[in-house]
């Protein structure tokens, strides 16, 4: 069961991918989480991958689709796993298959949680992160059990800059130029299925299962 999870910044997407990483019993995998374990373990990619970071920039397709793949040879990826976050790009995408297919290997669903972006604002200003963390919650659909505070680890929850309207505006302006293709992309590869990110989080969830299990 290999997953990608789409949808603009705030659609609900992580939530979903977690949902369905504890459902199934796979890996919830993002970019970030791939590069944080690499830097940490000092393996030869992460310090590869650390040299652009250091700097500011960022990482090269190429490597950064070398990072994943080499998350896929872990024992827990079995099963399958939940990518979030990546592929970004028509770019990226590609090179994913690519890799994949020398693998004898590939992407068997691209989930499209969608949510109008006048939603998607409106839903990000109420969206809360733990400054120790980084477990996030939402003031209406994931209150934390006690206002202001995360808990997990009790510190403090804050508006993120980039959960700021203004700033979501110009994330959105970016997803929809540089992500949104990846839409066509696993259209026309047959493999894209759209779920109503715009209802209760069970029941997108729910639409999600009745998907892949159909």
């Amino acid at each position: 069961m290999k997953i990608i999870m789409l949808g603009a910044p705030g659609a609900g997407k992580g939530t979903q991918a977690k949902k369905l990483a504890e459902k199934y019993g796979i890996p919830h995998i993002s970019t970030g989480d791939i590069f944080r374990a690499n830097i940490k373990n000092n393996t030869e990619l992460g310090q590869k991958a650390k040299v652009y970071m250091d700097q500011g920039l960022l990482v090269p397709d190429e490597l950064v689709v070398d990072l994943v793949v080499d998350r896929f040879k872990n024992p827990d990826c079995e099963k399958g796993y939940v990518l979030d976050g990546f592929p970004r790009t028509i770019p990226q995408a590609e090179a994913l298959d690519e890799a994949l297919t020398k693998n004898g290997d590939a992407i068997e669903y691209a989930i499209d949680v969608d949510v109008p972006d006048e939603d998607i604002i409106k839903r990000m200003s109420g969206r809360r992160a733990c400054v120790n963390c980084g477990e996030t919650y939402h003031i209406v659909n994931i209150p934390p059990k006690k206002e202001g505070i995360c808990d997990v680890c009790n510190n403090s929850l804050v508006l993120r800059d980039d959960d700021q309207p203004e700033t979501v505006k110009k994330r959105l302006a970016v997803y929809h130029e540089q992500t949104q293709p990846l839409i066509d992309y696993y259209r026309n590869k047959g493999i894209l299925k759209t779920v109503d990110g715009t209802k209760k989080m069970d029941e997108t969830f729910d639409e999600i299962v009745a998907i892949i299990e159909a």
